[in-house]
């Protein structure tokens, strides 16, 4: 909001300032010997002095909408480097905690075949017997 109204009252002082220069030129505007200096058809009669004032506060406007614009543009950069830091931050916990989770994971596997060792172990005695598809196997002919 802060950048819009500078952009605003920056560019409405540039369009004074121009019109001001660009529609009082020559020998008939001189502000010297009964001259008078106009801006959108209002006409200002008096000193030099009194233009040059009016031309600081012109220009003081104009610097007020480029400090603006200027502050509306840090808080943006600002709030783009704080959003940047926020995910650099949540990745790094996110990546933490499945690191977490793998571990634990690794864990449970783990504790599953050591489990599955100590009940499957192989009885050296038993003999081994093929078993067949369909039962018993027919006699010989």
């Amino acid at each position: 909001m802060i950048l819009i109204l500078g952009l605003i009252i920056l560019i409405a002082a540039i369009v004074v300032g121009l019109a001001g220069v660009f529609g009082n030129t020559g020998a008939g505007h001189g502000l010297g010997a009964g001259g008078d200096f106009s801006i959108f058809g209002y006409h200002a009669t008096g000193s030099t002095g009194a233009l040059f004032l009016t031309g600081i506060i012109v220009g003081a406007v104009a610097l007020l909408g480029l400090a603006l614009v200027m502050m509306g543009a840090r808080r943006s950069a600002r709030r783009s480097a704080r959003a940047r830091r926020e995910l650099g931050t949540s990745r790094r916990e996110a990546t933490a905690v499945e690191r977490e989770h793998e571990r634990e994971r690794d864990d449970l596997i783990k504790q599953r075949d050591d489990a599955r060792a100590e009940t499957t172990a192989p009885v050296a005695d038993a003999p081994r017997s093929r078993g067949h598809w369909f039962g018993h196997r027919t006699a010989p002919r």
